[in-house]
């Protein structure tokens, strides 16, 4: 299983809706059917991934998320997940804006084309980087706005999304909850997941969780003492 969805697994509530936005054959979308029953729908552009989820007895549409996300109603989901899909839209930006329009919350991977292998590569060879997190040449790729954990955190902040939790992610490795706009992590991490909501979202009553399982949550503050008069 693929570290990301391996912790977005972990990460949606059984039995919420969700949308899977570019979904391929499934396999994301089908892991959550099973394990957590969600009431799911994925978004495709390719006929051949359509084909593969009917067969697997997904409900999947043929459409395009960087046009098609604006035909959704409003808070039609719980979540909306865009798994190392970003940099692949033509407007991230939009796209990004729209999955907290038509969800609560969403979950959003992206590749770091800021850790320290890009970084090496382009100084000693002067070529773009072919890694594992992005494997294909430049001239085949379908990466068409790459960025770095610094860039994507700074777009949160200006469309005004919260970012509720961030794990690093390493090909065989254990998610690693980080703070990502930390510039130590903007060297390390290959690949970051985000758990995104709207800042002008209502409160939801819930406690904080300890998402990525290892990271220490900020206890409450004790109440001070009233002073005696």
């Amino acid at each position: 299983m693929r570290e990301d969805f391996a912790e977005i697994l972990r990460l949606v509530r059984p039995g919420s809706r969700v949308l899977d936005v570019g979904c391929e054959d499934g396999e994301l979308l089908d892991l959550l059917t099973r394990e957590k029953r969600v009431d799911g729908q994925g978004l495709e552009i390719s006929p051949a991934g359509v084909s593969a989820c009917l067969a697997k007895g997904l409900a999947v549409v043929q459409g395009d998320g960087d046009r098609d996300l604006d035909h959704f109603p409003t808070r039609a989901f719980d979540y909306a997940i865009l798994s190392k899909t970003l940099q692949q839209m033509r407007e991230p930006r939009h796209v990004l804006s729209e999955l907290l329009r038509i969800a609560d919350q969403a979950i959003v991977s992206v590749p770091n084309f800021g850790h320290w292998r890009m970084r090496m590569s382009l100084m000693a060879r002067g070529r773009m980087p072919e890694t594992r997190a992005l494997p294909d040449p430049w001239w085949s790729t379908p990466n068409i706005h790459l960025c770095t954990l610094r860039d994507f955190t700074d777009l949160c902040r200006e469309l005004d999304l919260r970012i509720d939790a961030c794990a690093a992610l390493t090909a065989g490795k254990s998610a690693r909850p980080i703070r990502p706009e930390g510039l130590l992590e903007n060297w390390r991490s290959e690949s970051a997941l985000f758990l995104l909501s709207r800042r002008t979202a209502e409160p939801t009553g819930v406690a904080p969780q300890n998402l990525f399982g290892d990271v220490e949550l900020p206890k409450p503050a004790a109440p001070k003492p009233r002073r005696k008069r």
